[in-house]
């Protein structure tokens, strides 16, 4: 596994079914100018998996107003991630999904991003792109671990706040709380007032 953060996304481009079920090839690149949560999953119809992107999909609109794009992935084909979709939620399917489910069916995404497993699939690792491409922020989970959406929520709202007032962010920071100013006097500054 390589640590990626500071560096830019590797691109790709792949099949994937779009909220509208089509399916077309999606290009990381084409969302610059856009934060993007890129997050892997080991396979379509499993257990883990879709808990995640049923809570990734009620949040789309929040992350929409953030100028965040959603991007799913595994290692799974786009039928079948289309099959998936089509298939319903009692029936152990997703349903209708707001943003795109990407074909990994080659593996060559997974591996660019270090999450790819010996057996074939992928960790849940989840990336967040800035707007110029850059990954900002990664975490990795082994796979009966979910993760928490609103946490990945927070991460692109602290690093829009840091590239908006150049603040940076404390531990458990929220938005509407105080950032530190990155000095010793800041940090000084802010760990006397919450300490």
């Amino acid at each position: 596994m390589c640590n990626l953060v500071t560096k830019e996304a590797p691109d790709f481009t792949a099949q994937a079914v779009m909220p509208n079920n089509t399916i077309a090839d999606l290009s990381l690149s084409s969302y610059r100018g856009k934060y993007v949560v890129l997050f892997f999953y080991p396979l379509d119809f499993t257990f883990v998996c879709p808990s995640e992107i049923l809570a990734f999909n009620k949040a789309v609109s929040r992350f929409a107003e953030k100028n965040c794009q959603l991007l799913g992935v595994s290692v799974d084909s786009q039928f079948t991630h289309l099959a998936w979709k089509n298939t319903a939620i009692n029936d152990g399917g997703i349903g209708k999904i707001d943003f795109p489910l990407v074909a990994d069916l080659n593996k060559a995404i997974s591996q660019a991003y270090g999450v790819l497993l010996s057996g074939g699939v992928a960790l849940r690792g989840l990336f967040l792109i800035d707007k110029a491409g850059i990954i900002r922020h990664s975490v990795v989970n082994d796979l009966p671990l979910g993760r928490n959406v609103d946490e990945a929520l927070r991460m692109v709202e602290a690093l829009q706040f840091f590239e908006t007032c150049g603040e940076v962010c404390p531990a458990n920071w929220r938005p509407g709380e105080d950032g530190m100013k990155p000095t010793a006097a800041g940090v000084a500054e802010y760990l006397s007032k919450h300490a």
